[in-house]
């Protein structure tokens, strides 16, 4: 017999993130490597166990090889629960239908069963594509101080912003009484953080319904949080000041790396009390040179430094050969720069391989020009690009 779970959580990570271009062509975009050792995924994960939250189910659908195989048993969040614990949950064939997920609201609809399983007084839903750290027991503990049906987690953003979230506006209580999806004119910053806690009886009542709608695009925003407004239910704003930002385009998710540089960094990823978890590979120690130069950076386990490293975050096994320079860039794992490359401004994926003296990148392009390499193409030598450019194949030398 299963037992009761007060809270059961649902991650949608099946989101294609096609705003990151090459980054996601063969991965999805909660799976995206970040800050060296870690994935996009791991912070809502991280986040759930930190808070007492240990059942969640991860919907999977675009690309989800790599996503699944990172998840695996779930041991890296103290997830691997006999009880409970991580479940992936990808769109599955039942009697009468077989549909992919249609929207945010229709993957939750279809998963009812597993929310049911456990006997769940609470459904808390996740994005799987932001970044922040953020206790879900202390917005449940609202949640349930506020008698609501419904809360959303909401965060003040700038006005020239505001049109690309779902805007809301409360009263002193935090009681919502207006909301409205990516407005053209938005009345308020209160954006919504994607991240929800309803009641699970009111939820399904409102997925069902929502379902039968032929007219529906099956989305929270679109459709479920208008229609509980429509209908008066409690619903509620959950502020939240710390940390958070939405890593899915190109310049976001290069602002986000950039943001855990510093003395004093805007995210402190060494906050013992609020651990983020992550899946790694067993590599050797990093070995920087004695004619190295390593400033403002992150490097990871398994990296080679000869040559300089100014204000840049290095995933796993990067080696940066004698006279290279890599400034203001986002290195994932294995690759190689070769001597006297110069590497400014840029996103390089997993195994990208940069030829002798090739310039990649513009020096002071700014996060609006950063120039992004898929992963596993190489760069010949002497090759020079412009900024901002999107590469996707190999780039060959003049005289090949």
């Amino acid at each position: 017999m299963i037992k009761k779970k007060e809270c059961v959580a649902m991650l949608l990570a099946g989101g294609q993130g096609s705003r990151l271009y090459a980054l996601t062509g063969k991965n999805a975009k909660p799976a995206v490597p970040f800050g060296g050792k870690y994935r996009i995924i791991d912070f809502p994960l991280s986040n759930c166990i930190n808070s007492g939250v240990d059942t969640v189910g991860v919907l999977t659908q675009y690309q989800p090889l790599i996503l699944n195989d990172y998840i695996g048993n779930g041991l890296p969040w103290d997830l691997d629960r006999a009880y409970g614990g991580v479940k992936i949950l990808p769109p599955y064939q039942r009697q009468g239908s077989a549909d992919w997920y249609k929207g945010t609201a229709n993957a939750i609809y279809q998963n009812i069963g597993f929310i049911e399983r456990y006997d769940a007084d609470y459904v808390l839903i996740l994005s799987g594509d932001h970044i922040y750290k953020m206790d879900y027991d202390a917005m449940l503990r609202f949640h349930k101080e506020k008698g609501a049906d419904c809360t959303i987690a909401v965060i003040n953003v700038p006005i020239e912003e505001a049109s690309r979230f779902g805007i809301m506006s409360a009263d002193g209580d935090g009681r919502i009484y207006d909301f409205e999806e990516k407005p053209k004119q938005p009345k308020s910053t209160l954006a919504s953080m994607g991240i929800y806690v309803f009641s699970k009886e009111k939820l399904v009542s409102y997925l069902t319904d929502d379902e039968n709608d032929p007219n529906s695009f099956n989305d929270f925003g679109k459709n479920v949080i208008p229609k509980m407004l429509a209908d008066g239910q409690k619903m509620f704003a959950y502020p939240f000041s710390g940390y958070w930002k939405d890593v899915g385009t190109i310049s976001s998710l290069w602002e986000s790396n950039m943001d855990l540089l510093g003395k004093n960094p805007v995210l402190n990823l060494n906050d013992t009390t609020w651990r983020i978890f992550s899946r790694h590979e067993t590599r050797p120690p990093q070995y920087i040179s004695a004619d190295a130069q390593v400033v403002d950076s992150l490097a990871t386990d398994g990296c080679e430094i000869y040559g300089t490293v100014i204000h840049s975050v290095l995933g796993s096994g990067v080696k940066v050969m004698p006279g290279a320079v890599v400034r203001d860039s986002v290195i994932m794992s294995d690759v190689v720069i070769g001597e006297g490359a110069e590497v400014s401004y840029c996103i390089l994926d997993s195994g990208v391989t940069v030829g002798k003296n090739a310039k990649i990148g513009k020096e002071n392009a700014g996060s609006g020009k950063v120039t992004v390499a898929a992963a596993g193409i190489a760069f010949a030598d002497g090759t020079v690009t412009g900024e901002g450019q999107m590469i996707t194949e190999n780039v060959k030398g003049d005289n090949e």
